[in-house]
Order: C-alpha cells, then sequence, then structure tokens
C-alpha cells in the first residue's frame, strides 16, 4: 500500500510540473505555436478512446477520463509534443468488452494536452489539432495503447470553380447562423472565443468544425463530421447542425420568454390583488371568500321555497360551516352537501298540459301502431287529467327489445310538458346508486333520484327507470329494495336520501318503468306497478314505421336529402321478411342505417348522384338473408309450437323421431331447460297409455322397447317453459300413427297427466309470431278464450283459433281422429 501511495504522489508532482508548462504555452503562444506542423506530427502516436462525443479540430475542451489511462496520460505529458489521438465511440459499445483492433482504421482527433490532473479519475484539458486515421494497433503493458497514424488531406478545389463558389456560399450562410445564434445565448461566445484566437478567414475548414464543435449536436453526427474530410461535405454538414441548433435556442427561448411571462402576469395580479384587499379592508368592504361562498349559497336558497324542516337544515348546516376555517376538509365537506342541498329545485313545479287531445297527438306523432298500447296510456293520464294532477300509479312498460318502450316514455313526458329524465338499472347492484351514500364516506354523493330532480330543475319530473327486470343484489345492498319506498306512492311523499338526509317529496314524480320480463322483477316491487304490455310490430307494422320514421330519420342523421336516396316499398317489406323478422325495430333500423352509410359511399365517390334502392340490390347492401331460408318443417313427427321469449314470440318446431325398436329410450335434445323436460315426460306417458284410443296401430309393447329422440331445433338457444304440452305430445302422436299433421297449423297449450290443455300466457307475442312466418291456424286452449277475444283486430285479423280443452280435440283437428 504504501509503495503505490508513494507512486501516485510522485505523478501528481510530475503532472502538476507539465500541467504548468502546457498551460503556459497555450496561454501566451500563437496559433501558429500552439498548431503543429503536418511535417512534425508524429507518426506513431498513443490513442485513447471515449464513450461521448468527439473532440474536433480547433476544440479546446475539459475531457473526463477512466483511471487505467493514467499511465497513458503520464506517458503523453513527458513527451515532447504532448500530443495523442482521442478516438470516439458511440456509448452503445460502452457495455461491451473493449477490444482495441476495432481501433484500427477509425477516425480520430490530434489533441494536445493542455492542463491535466492524474487522481481515481483523469481530468484533461485537451487542443484539436487535426484528424488523424490509425492503423496497426498495439496494445503494450499498462493497458497503454499506440498505433500508426495517417493524416488525411482535404480536396483543394480549383481556382475559380463551382465546388470553390459553393464552398463560398456555405461559408458565408455559417457565419451568418453564428453572428444570429450569439445574440441569443451568449453562453455560445465562450466557445467562439477560442475559434477567433485561430481565426483565418481563408480557411474555411477550421471554421466548419467550429461551427459544429459548439453545437448540441447528438455524438454519431459529430462523429459524421470528424470523419468527412473533404471540405464541402463537410460544410454541408456543419451548416445544417448550426441551423437546426438555433432552430431548437428560438423555440427554447420563446418558451422561456412564455413561461416568464405568465409567472410574471401571475406574479402582477397577485401583487394587484392583494393590493384591493387592503384597499378594500382600509374602506370596511373586504368580503374574504368564506362570506363569500355563505352569501351565495344564501341567494340560491333565497330563489327556492323549501319547506320549513329543510330550511331548518340549511341554517344549521350553514351556521356549523360559518365556524369551520376554510381550509379544513369539514369545510369543503359542508360546503359540497350545501351545494346539493340547495340544487333540489325546492317548491318548484313546472306547468302541466292536461289535454288529452295533445297528448293523443304526441303518441300518434311518435308511434305507429301499438294501438291498445296508446289507449292504456290515455287511460292512465285521463285519470291525471280528471284530478289534475298525477300521482299514485306506476307505468310499467313490458315488451321485447326495440319496441319503442323508452320512447314512449319520453312522448308522455312531452304530452304532459314536463321534463324528462332517464337513468338506466340494468346491472345495477348498490343500492347508494338509488338512495345515495352517507356522509361520513369520502366522495360521497346524493342517489340517482336527487341527481334527476337537479338535472330537471322541477319537482314533478317524468322519471324513466330504465331495465327494471334487471337489476342485480350484492354485498353492496339489494337496489329493489331501495326501489320500493320510491315507487310506493304511500311512502315517497317523505323519501330521504341518505345524503341529504331530509325528507323529498317524490309523490308529484311520474314513474315510468321499463322491462323485457316480469319474471326476474321481485313480487313485491312488482306489486306496486301497473303493467303494460308492447307484445311487439307486424310486418305491415314496420313497414309503416321504416317509411314514416326510421328511413327519414336515418336521412337526416347521414345529412342526405330525400331525393338523393330513395327505398322502392318492395325493398323495405324485403328488408323486413329476410332480415329484420324480430319483434321490434331495432335490427330494422340498423338494416336501414346500413344501406345509407354504403349508399353515401357512391355518392360520395361520384359514382351517381341519386340512388334507388330496389329488391335486388338488398343483398349487396346487407349480405346473405338470415331468414331467406328460414320454412316451416313439416312431416311425420313435426309439429309446429308456439313460445314467448323475452325478446318476443317465436315459432317452435318439434321433432320426433323413432330410433331403434328394441332398445328401449327417450331421448331429449335442444337445449330443454326442467319444465319443458317435464312436459315432455308427460306428453309421452299420455300419447303411451292412449295410443290405442287414437288409432294407433302399433304392438301391444311398443313403447316398452321403443327408443324415441324428442328434439327442438337450435339447440344453441336456451328453452323453457310451461307451453309446449300439447306440441310435443302431437309430434309423438304422429310419430305413432305415421301420420304427418295438418299443415299451416300450430299450436300453444300445456298438456296435464289426464290429457286436459292448461292456460298459457303470452298469446299476443304467439300470434304475431306465427303471422310472422305465414301460418294462420292455431290451436290454443279454451281457458285463454278472453285473452284472444282482448287482442287487437290488426293482430287477430286473418288468423283462425281452435279452441280445445282436452287433447283429444287437438288430435281430432290434426289428424281428423274421431270424426
Amino acid at each position: 500500500m504504501s509503495n503505490e501511495t508513494d507512486n501516485n504522489d510522485s505523478l501528481s508532482e510530475n503532472t502538476e510540473n507539465s500541467e504548468g508548462a502546457v498551460g503556459q504555452q497555450g496561454a501566451s503562444g500563437t496559433a501558429g505555436d500552439v498548431m503543429v506542423a503536418e511535417h512534425d506530427r508524429p507518426s506513431v502516436l498513443h490513442v485513447i478512446p471515449v464513450y461521448d462525443r468527439p473532440v474536433l479540430p480547433s476544440e479546446v475542451l475539459p475531457v473526463q477520463l477512466a483511471g487505467k489511462w493514467g499511465e497513458t496520460i503520464r506517458q503523453v505529458i513527458n513527451g515532447d509534443d504532448k500530443v495523442f489521438a482521442i478516438v470516439a465511440r458511440p456509448e452503445s459499445e460502452l457495455e461491451q468488452e473493449f477490444d482495441a483492433e476495432k481501433l484500427a482504421g477509425k477516425m480520430g482527433c490530434l489533441v494536445r494536452v493542455m492542463q491535466a490532473r492524474i487522481s481515481d479519475d483523469l481530468q484533461v484539458v485537451v487542443q484539436g489539432i487535426s484528424r488523424v486515421k490509425l492503423s496497426n494497433i498495439r496494445v503494450h503493458k499498462n493497458k497503454v495503447i499506440t498505433g500508426d497514424a495517417e493524416y488525411p488531406a482535404e480536396k483543394i478545389p480549383e481556382s475559380g470553380s463551382r465546388e470553390e463558389i459553393e464552398i463560398k456560399a456555405y461559408t458565408m450562410a455559417i457565419i451568418s447562423t453564428m453572428r444570429e445564434l450569439i445574440p441569443i445565448n451568449p453562453l455560445y461566445y465562450n466557445e467562439l472565443k477560442q475559434y477567433l484566437l485561430r481565426f483565418n478567414p481563408n480557411d474555411p475548414s477550421l471554421l466548419a468544425d467550429c461551427a459544429a464543435s459548439i453545437t448540441t449536436a447528438h455524438t454519431s453526427e459529430l462523429i459524421e463530421v470528424l470523419e468527412t474530410v473533404d471540405l464541402l461535405p463537410r460544410l454541408k454538414l456543419a451548416l445544417a447542425l448550426i441551423q437546426k441548433e438555433l432552430a431548437s435556442t428560438k423555440l427554447e427561448k420563446s418558451i422561456k420568454n412564455s413561461v416568464t411571462e405568465k409567472i410574471n402576469t401571475r406574479q402582477r395580479n397577485y401583487m394587484l390583488k392583494e393590493q384591493m384587499k387592503e384597499i378594500q379592508k382600509e374602506l370596511g368592504i373586504l368580503v374574504d371568500d368564506k362570506t363569500s361562498e355563505i352569501n351565495r349559497l344564501r341567494e340560491k336558497m333565497s330563489r327556492l321555497n323549501p319547506p320549513e324542516d329543510i330550511l331548518n337544515k340549511f341554517n344549521e348546516e350553514l351556521n356549523r360551516m360559518n365556524l369551520l376555517d376554510s381550509q379544513s376538509p369539514e369545510f369543503a365537506v359542508s360546503r359540497d352537501y350545501l351545494n346539493w342541498l340547495t340544487d333540489v329545485p325546492w317548491g318548484i313545479y313546472v306547468k302541466e298540459n292536461f289535454s288529452l287531445k295533445h297528448a293523443r297527438k304526441i303518441l300518434e306523432r311518435d308511434h305507429e301502431g301499438l294501438a291498445d298500447v296508446k289507449e292504456r296510456v290515455l287511460e292512465f293520464l285521463a285519470v291525471g287529467s280528471y284530478r289534475q294532477e298525477f300521482n299514485g300509479a306506476v307505468m310499467l312498460l313490458v315488451g321485447p327489445p326495440g319496441v319503442g318502450k323508452t320512447s314512449i316514455g319520453r312522448s308522455v313526458a312531452d304530452a304532459l310538458n314536463r321534463p324528462f329524465f332517464r337513468f338506466s338499472l340494468g346491472g345495477m347492484n348498490d343500492e347508494a346508486e338509488i338512495k345515495g351514500h352517507r356522509r361520513t364516506y369520502i366522495g360521497a354523493l346524493p342517489g340517482k333520484l336527487v341527481q334527476a330532480l337537479k338535472e330537471s330543475k322541477a319537482m314533478n319530473p317524468v322519471i324513466l327507470l330504465d331495465e327494471i327486470d334487471k337489476l342485480k343484489e350484492s354485498y353492496h345492498g339489494d337496489p329493489a329494495g331501495a326501489l320500493l319506498e320510491t315507487l310506493d306512492p304511500e311512502q315517497n311523499s317523505g323519501f330521504r336520501d341518505h345524503y341529504l338526509d331530509v325528507k323529498i317529496d317524490l309523490s308529484k314524480c311520474l314513474f315510468i318503468c321499463t322491462a323485457n320480463s316480469l319474471d326476474t322483477i321481485p313480487p313485491a316491487l312488482l306489486d306496486r306497478m301497473d303493467a303494460i304490455r308492447l307484445s311487439g310490430y307486424l310486418a305491415e307494422e314496420k313497414f309503416l314505421i321504416a317509411k314514416k320514421h326510421l328511413i327519414p330519420k336515418a336521412l337526416e342523421k347521414a345529412g342526405i336529402k330525400n331525393k338523393e336516396i330513395r327505398f322502392q316499398d318492395s325493398a323495405v317489406r324485403k328488408i323486413i321478411d329476410e332480415y329484420a323478422r324480430e319483434s321490434g325495430v331495432r335490427n330494422l333500423e340498423k338494416c336501414i342505417g346500413r344501406i345509407i352509410r354504403k349508399g353515401v359511399i357512391r355518392l360520395v365517390e361520384k359514382e351517381t348522384e341519386k340512388i334507388t334502392v330496389k329488391p335486388a340490390d338488398i343483398r349487396g347492401y346487407l349480405g346473405v338473408p338470415p331468414f331467406a331460408r328460414e320454412r316451416t318443417l313439416e312431416g311425420i313427427g313435426i309439429v309446429t309450437g308456439l313460445a314467448w321469449t323475452s325478446v318476443g314470440g317465436a315459432t317452435l318446431p318439434v321433432e320426433a323421431k323413432l330410433v331403434d325398436r328394441y332398445a328401449k329410450n327417450f331421448s331429449l335434445t335442444g337445449n330443454l331447460g326442467n319444465v319443458m323436460k317435464e312436459s315432455a315426460s308427460i306428453a309421452l306417458s299420455y300419447i303411451s297409455s292412449n295410443a290405442a284410443s287414437f288409432g294407433a296401430d302399433i304392438p301391444d309393447n311398443y313403447f316398452e322397447k321403443a327408443n324415441i329422440h324428442l328434439h327442438v331445433p337450435e339447440g344453441a338457444t336456451p328453452k323453457d317453459g310451461p307451453s309446449a304440452g300439447i306440441t310435443m305430445a302431437s309430434a309423438i302422436l304422429s310419430l305413432v300413427l305415421n301420420r304427418a299433421p295438418k299443415a299451416n297449423y300450430a299450436m300453444t297449450g300445456e298438456l296435464s297427466l289426464t290429457g286436459n290443455v292448461l292456460a298459457i300466457g303470452g298469446i299476443r307475442e304467439k300470434v304475431i309470431a306465427a303471422k310472422r312466418v305465414g301460418i294462420t291456424n292455431l290451436i290454443v286452449p279454451a281457458a285463454n278464450r278472453e285473452d284472444v277475444a282482448e287482442l287487437p283486430d290488426y293482430v287477430s285479423e286473418g288468423v283462425n283459433f281452435s279452441f280445445v280443452d282436452k287433447y283429444e280435440e287437438v288430435a281430432r283437428i290434426l289428424f281428423d281422429i274421431g270424426k
């Protein structure tokens, strides 16, 4: 350890002496003294690689080197010329293992040591002299690297040549740019000062290197300048770099000035505000932020007409807020609470329109068909019109998607001249969405009902609770239970939101709910609502809706005039029959929109000025029709049933097949639910016990050995419900009789084990589904005779109903048994 310390001390002492000599020469010598004449430049040089920006000729700058190059620097300092070669390498090679042989053929810079300090790290001030190309790299002991030096010469252009003219032009451009750069950032002057000491107007080579060296260009760009020996290409590179530097400096100055201006403006405004406060304080008219906030809240409440208990709550909370510090969290909580309390439009009611004539006009304007639904809505409105107020019953619009439930709610609001607010309950599983959060929670807010009153700016809006059948129950609470108080006319006059914690009178609000199905609505909640069913549209109704509403709306949305895109009536009917056969019109609207969008492309591309959509064009616009190949199945063991689903009525073909006569089994396929599986078992038991009475010519042990497979097509769709009993029994009976049932017949009804046909629901949807596929003969339970009688004429028109009480009557109709 002691020997190593002695060596280091000795090296430092020698270095300081050398530094003094070199520094003195650099300070007092002329340009000619500092530069090394070309014939005196050594042919063998010490070499040090650096992973930083390169040193360019004419440049004087400090270089930080690793301690392992200490021996090399000491040998350089002790030499006569004190010069060595610096080779810049990309930073990407820093992590790689150093290979000295890679330096061969690389361009470096011959530099002279001006000052040096050797310790753990080396700090060397060097001056760039000239370019040098290295070869025959050798590594000596103590990691000293040397190499043969070659000094490339610049190509000198001929006098008066185009190249000489270009060189002068680039030289003047660089000087002009440097003159523009120095006033913007005086720091560049220190760099230029070194160049000015050696300035020679007849040497543009030095100017090019100096211009590149003062920029903040990337290492790779500076290496490119160093490796460019010829003058004209180097001047082009240098000009590009210094112009880029000028643009960057101008942008930096602009940003700095902008920021400084903003800071100065803010400081000025702050000073003026403080001065104004002091002036107001001296005049006795100063009002601080807290007082201003309290005055604002008082003014908001003064414009309302709240009940006495609300006013008392407001004053109590306002006094509490006045005692709090404006910077405390409690102050912000209290302020938010009072904001919400004054956002409720206490005592403000819009003037209603009780004219039934006006209501009928609005409903007819906005909706096509649905005559029975309109009558039910008008009956509901008539009671309110007679009493001159609407409260009490809650309308529940039930039907498949796309039949206009939400739009009917909006039409009711328009008819009554009330504000309309809608929020969806689909997937809601937190009762706080209805009744709000308690104020103790961070980020607490009132419930949707309070928000509805705030947005409506009245205490008697029409509030539409959409998708009430899709409420969820979770650990957050039961939203359906929270709605019980909201929708109960005996309780909602004293509705209490958890956040506001005051009584809110919701009895003047008109609530309208929508649902696709009644099955998932809790009975206690369903009991508070008056259900109105929307069963769906017939093809003719869809046609009128498309012509009067959907097509004009889609054209207006696309900004297209009626004359530019026209739909032939037959084309609209083809869309309805083959692409949009569902109960609602949502898919029909999508198809029309898609056709119009494709038509707009043709108009924009100037293919045509007018488009007429014909039936033959529909396939090109919408692709393969999903319903074009649909047909009612017919044959032995095949019977068409009718089913009700959450999206409307549907036809349900049932197939029965004898698979094997000697392997008893009864297979059920088609994704059937438990209820339909039970209906199938009852149907098989009934037919097997009464086959002889129906004239079936089968062996006595037929059902003891037969393997019967009962299938309902479209197995990907779940099916369940108590209305397929007689359909399944008829399919099995057809199989046993080996006779196909009569064509153009469909049926619905549950079958008991003794052959009684039981009542079913959804009769309207099922009738519409049958008419949609062209079936006009329906077998319906006799218990549903009154339901059929209540059907609108446009639904029952053209349909032959056969009412049955016993299954024998079904067999008589389908197979002429017993006649």
